[in-house]
């Protein structure tokens, strides 16, 4: 019975999603700063993500470049848009190489692949080698978006969630959910518990871009918008628990 019952309390926790995708934007990176990149932000990233690992659970992350450079801002400076794009597609390997830092200061094996080649500091995107990666309990950290401009990580985050066969993406913001409107703007502001991807679109809801909605509903992968800033939130999303917003079907 001694022999059991330690056996019992040694097993594995059972988790809701085996292979999931933490799409962060860059602004979370900022912490109180104005722009760049927050150290204090980055471990408590790097902690969140090895308490799923210790569940077993395969991690991929997506993360934007708006704290360093955000391609719509080009026009707004004289520079054209598809060169934004471009600038904004290496903003996100610079967040990308933070994180993977900070991975790897607490001894977590990590992977920063990238859509556009520079082989000194990322692997090329290679979808078998990447699932590969996780397979073996490394992270992976997919950067420079689809490596085409015109799309958003957002659209990247549900292009690579729908190749690596990714059970939901986890979207990482500064609120608890979706909202019909802005909730840091307006406090009559409602949260939706449960959404459709149909319903999310006709409501012109702004949290991702239609473009991955769209791919994540023709690819049945839910997406979970929750408050990253909770660091137990990510932990009780998959084991289970319904945190912020969930959007499927």
């Amino acid at each position: 019975m001694v022999r059991s019952f330690f056996m019992l309390n040694f097993l594995p926790m059972k988790t809701r999603y085996k292979r999931i995708l933490l799409k962060l934007s860059g602004e979370s990176l900022m912490g109180d700063n104005a722009f760049g990149i927050d150290s204090t932000m980055l471990e408590r990233y790097a902690s969140q993500i090895n308490d799923l690992l210790v569940l077993d659970v395969e991690v991929a992350v997506v993360i934007g470049g708006g704290n360093i450079f955000r391609g719509l801002q080009a026009t707004e400076s004289g520079i054209e848009r598809v060169q934004g794009d471009y600038m904004g597609m290496l903003a996100t390997v610079i967040n990308g190489m933070a994180l993977q830092s900070a991975l790897e200061l607490k001894g977590i094996y990590s992977r920063l692949i990238s859509a556009i080649e520079m082989k000194e500091i990322a692997e090329p995107y290679i979808r078998r080698r990447a699932i590969r990666h996780l397979e073996k309990g490394r992270v992976v950290i997919f950067s420079a978006g689809t490596g085409s401009p015109y799309f958003t990580t957002d659209s990247a985050a549900a292009l690579r969630a729908s190749e690596i066969d990714a059970d939901v993406i986890l979207k990482g913001t500064r609120v608890d959910g979706i909202y019909n409107t802005d909730p840091l703007k307006d406090p009559e502001a409602v949260r939706f518990e449960h959404l459709t991807f149909a319903k999310a679109i006709q409501l012109g809801l702004k949290v991702m871009d239609m473009t991955a909605f769209t791919l994540c509903q023709e690819n049945n992968i839910p997406i979970v918008v929750f408050d990253i800033n909770d660091s137990e939130n990510l932990r009780r999303i998959v084991l289970g628990e319904r945190i912020g917003t969930l959007v499927e079907g």
